[in-house]
């Protein structure tokens, strides 16, 4: 059975009225573009659909026009849709004379090129990761950044602000200030949306491994999901969060990733656990290796270490990423690695014991990151690290076996860190990328329009002042 016949097939059993394509932007946002399900034929899959992509924020090409080809094994019912729909990703081509060639800045391009970049090594021929999605659920969000005013309002009735007696609050199961983890109903009122999100992935196709309110009082939940290829992983991270947001949306709520929408409560990341396979065998685990790591893990943690400032680049690619970077709430400020230490940057579970999920986390990503860009990333960096065979121990970066937030001032400062700023990982990407660069799976251009985007909104965001500022010199 073609492509185009199992579609169609879909399409009767659902009482389909509508396909819809879902492409995703420069940043990491998706868009799409819908036809009636009368004008889907088997050309969509060879000739696909065509497209603007100037507008996608890619470098400029000798041509804009695009085309989205769908993966069919991408399509699912979108649930969200009132008319039925059937949803597809994909990639996207660049229209040529004699035939159309992949996109190389396209983010899904990249990662698919990543992974035949490690195939190509002999090193692995597939990378598993599983990714932890922390968000904040809330009743409401205002903001408005104008000549007139810049603020931003948020609420949920089980903050603890809202224990006023002048207030309808939450009938006293009000959540603590950073006292929401895995706290019970009724203080957990999100508990079944979250309950009604992961039932919409499962029927997605995305395996739930569980989840849980998070650490943040104000709302903070997170779903974290069973490990999968990575490729197929950054086709779901884009599924989950458009999930999560328009389950929010039906219910009256809004669900946000930013790293760190709420002064002084816990921020949000998006930590990523990884480990390498190579015909079906986990190359991570060795029992007499440190905490069970192998060789080429510990190598592919001094690869992720090396390069960790200009990752950051690319997991952290917001200028709120870096407010959730800071000592206090068990984010990651320091270059180093360890056993069951949420300090690290790079964490070694200890429940994890078994060849077969023997694994790390990095913990510095965060949602803001394009998913494909971040993840091939990381690949890219821990494969660099396998070549070089860089040993993360003997440059000095552990195993930090204690609590990095209880040293000195004299030893921490002998301990190196996370860039402190958007401006200062673009630095260190600009300074090294090679590693990113190898075999053209990050395109120069791609890398050079990345940082020339980043650094505007950077200089855009330092330009406008802050209720922060007001409160701090405005008597002066």
């Amino acid at each position: 059975m073609d492509k185009s016949t199992e579609i169609r097939k879909l399409c009767e059993e659902k009482q389909i009225r509508m396909i819809d394509f879902k492409m995703t932007d420069i940043d990491g946002r998706w868009r799409h573009i819908t036809i009636p399900v009368e004008r889907f034929d088997e050309n969509i899959f060879v000739y696909g659909i065509g497209f603007d992509g100037s507008n996608y924020g890619y470098a400029p090409i000798e041509k804009s026009d695009m085309v989205f080809l769908p993966d069919p094994a991408t399509a699912c019912v979108d649930p969200f849709a009132e008319v039925p729909t059937l949803t597809m990703c994909g990639n996207v081509c660049v229209i040529g004379k004699e035939e159309n060639k992949p996109f190389d800045q396209y983010p899904k391009n990249v990662t698919l090129r990543a992974v035949e970049y490690m195939r190509e090594s002999g090193i692995a021929d597939s990378m598993v990761i599983g990714p932890e999605f922390e968000f904040y659920l809330f009743d409401k969000a205002r903001f408005e950044v104008s000549p007139r005013q810049c603020a931003y309002q948020i609420d949920t009735r089980q903050a603890a602000w809202n224990r006023s007696i002048d207030g309808s609050g939450n009938n006293g199961y009000e959540v603590p200030h950073q006292g929401g983890y895995h706290v019970a109903a009724p203080q957990d009122v999100g508990y079944d949306l979250r309950s009604r999100i992961c039932m919409a992935m499962e029927n997605w196709g995305i395996k739930v491994k569980y989840h849980h309110h998070e650490v943040g009082g104000p709302g903070q939940m997170e779903i974290e999901v069973e490990l999968a290829d990575m490729p197929e992983m950054a086709d779901n991270t884009m599924i989950i969060k458009y999930i999560i947001k328009n389950m929010a949306a039906k219910e009256g709520k809004t669900a946000t990733f930013l790293p760190k929408p709420i002064y002084q409560e816990a921020g949000s990341g998006m930590h990523v656990h990884m480990l390498l396979k190579k015909d079906g065998k986990p190359l991570f685990y060795d029992e007499n290796g440190y905490s069970g790591l192998s060789k080429t893990a510990h190598y592919f943690i001094g690869g992720l270490l090396t390069h960790i400032a200009s990752l950051c680049a690319f997991t952290n690619p917001s200028t709120n990423s870096f407010k959730r970077l800071v000592p206090g709430y068990e984010a990651p400020v320091t270059i180093g690695y360890a056993t069951s230490n949420r300090s690290a940057v790079i964490r070694i579970p200890a429940y994890a014991k078994s060849p077969e999920t023997k694994r790390f986390e990095l913990r510095n990503p965060d949602a803001t990151a394009n998913p494909y860009y971040a993840y091939a990333a990381i690949l890219m960096a821990g494969l660099d690290g396998i070549e070089k065979q860089i040993d993360p121990s003997a440059m000095g970066w552990g195993p930090y076996d204690f609590n990095l937030y209880t040293l000195s001032a004299q030893e921490q400062e002998k301990i190196k860190g996370l860039p402190k700023s958007l401006e200062e990982a673009l630095d260190a990407l600009e300074a090294d990328h090679d590693y990113l660069t190898k075999n053209g799976v990050f395109p120069q251009r791609l890398i050079d329009v990345w940082v020339s985007r980043k650094r505007a909104e950077a200089r855009q965001l330092s330009e406008i002042p802050t209720p922060a500022e007001f409160a701090m010199y405005y008597d002066l």
